[in-house]
């Protein structure tokens, strides 16, 4: 059956039921009062309300002394988990913002909140217009549909990609694309020779154009030099290829002094930057480009229901994440960020002390142990730090701002039981033993 245009009276008659008399809260609740109230008095009494369950939340999750995640007021278990900086915990200035944030709608690009923090994203990455999306997986996804727009069509990017590993087959399943990983010769990261080997150009029948070169920065913790980015940008835009920053921790690299945020991205055609792992916010990427571009992909972003009503209550948060974590200028200035990449570094120092070997380089906020070396298990890792409290997921260690002290040193702890494990005679095993960690 068609729905027609509702008539007047139908109008009124909707008009009559929208407006609440009262909050909306469960009746049940032995708090709340239901009575009507006016609308400054309704908000208040749900502020007053709020702080009050906050506090009875606090008390009811407190574990030795440390605040659960619920409670706002703290990291929590957050920081004693090493498995990734995706489990970062929003702070009380977020909670801040999101109370005191618009509640406009982003579908119909009224929300201030969200259009401020999408212009503030295009200024400081020197691109044209920005378009926030729900998570990294997201902006790479409608970044590279945006991106490809007629078969056959291929993206070449590193074999280790977040896009080959950890999007659920997306780019083949949304944009219909072949997508080509490249091993680097140099065991860190793709050079311009290592593209050229593998791109594929002309009109020969038999092959996959390459349409799009997807660069992630930083990948596994290391950085790709911005000279590196520099020659592939000027061989694409020589031979009509896109480029495309998976940029989820670009932040990393600015702040480990590889170069500012806009000499980075301003050599791709778009790219995506994450609020939610390092900086620390509960939600949310952003996706830069060209206005034409953003525009196309705001379109795309609604068919795959990413569009937003209310969209201040998690673009407040993000604003807070990139001023508070990474810093106000384009270089970081001011930010909690670098401080995981000091931690990093000293964990790193630890374990090479100890005698043990790291499988990357430590240049930002990641350490690789080489477990083979020592003849242990993925497996028996995490049970050995479980033991002590810390969560790893395997080799790779993520170090962000949240992480504490107290679990630095309980990780010492746990890696000097590794060494005296190995001196005791513990046989190593043949063969990888190190399983691959979540995420790059």
């Amino acid at each position: 059956m068609l729905f027609r245009k509702a008539s007047p009276v139908v109008g009124e008659t909707l008009k009559r039921f929208l407006p609440c008399s009262r909050p909306f809260v469960s009746r049940s609740h032995p708090t709340l009062q239901r009575t009507p109230l006016s609308s400054n008095s309704r908000y208040k009494h749900l502020d007053r309300t709020f702080s009050q369950h906050s506090i009875k939340m606090s008390q009811e999750h407190s574990t030795n002394g440390t605040s659960q995640p619920t409670a706002w007021s703290g990291p929590g278990q957050a920081a004693f988990d090493f498995r990734s900086d995706v489990v970062t915990t929003p702070t009380p200035s977020m909670l801040q913002a999101i109370q005191n944030t618009t509640l406009l709608d982003d579908v119909f690009c009224e929300d201030t909140t969200t259009l401020s923090l999408e212009s503030h994203l295009a200024n400081l990455t020197s691109h044209e217009s920005a378009l926030f999306v729900l998570s990294g997986t997201m902006g790479n996804q409608l970044a590279l549909r945006t991106h490809l727009t007629q078969p056959p069509h291929s993206v070449l990017c590193d074999h280790r990609a977040h896009i080959i590993e950890w999007e659920a087959g997306g780019v083949a399943s949304l944009s219909g694309a072949l997508v080509k990983g490249v091993v680097p010769k140099n065991g860190v990261y793709l050079t311009l020779e290592d593209v050229q080997k593998n791109v594929v150009l002309g009109d020969e029948i038999h092959g996959c154009p390459t349409r799009v070169i997807s660069l992630e920065n930083t990948l596994g913790g290391t950085i790709m030099p911005l000279e590196e980015v520099k020659r592939i940008s000027a061989f694409s835009k020589e031979h009509g290829i896109k480029m495309h920053l998976d940029g989820a921790r670009i932040w990393e690299a600015v702040v480990a002094g590889a170069g500012s945020l806009p000499e980075y991205t301003r050599e791709f055609d778009s790219a995506s930057l994450c609020f939610s792992k390092g900086l620390g916010a509960p939600i949310g990427s952003i996706l830069v480009g060209r206005e034409k571009f953003i525009k196309h992909a705001r379109w795309v972003r609604k068919s795959i229901g990413g569009g937003l009503r209310q969209s201040g209550v998690v673009t407040a948060a993000a604003r807070i994440a990139v001023d508070e974590t990474f810093g106000k200028g384009p270089n970081g200035e001011g930010g909690l960020l670098k401080q995981s990449h000091v931690t990093a570094k000293k964990i790193a120092g630890i374990w090479t002390e100890m005698g043990g070997k790291l499988s990357q380089p430590t240049e930002t906020n990641m350490v690789w142990f080489d477990l083979d070396d020592v003849g242990i298990s993925a497996d028996e890792f995490v049970e050995m730090g479980r033991k002590h409290g810390l969560r790893f997921l395997g080799p790779r260690l993520v170090v962000h701002y949240q992480i504490s002290d107290e679990a630095v040193q309980k990780l010492e702890v746990v890696l000097k039981e590794v060494v005296e494990r190995e001196a005791a005679g513990g046989v190593k095993k043949e063969g990888k033993v190190g399983e691959k960690a979540y995420g790059t």
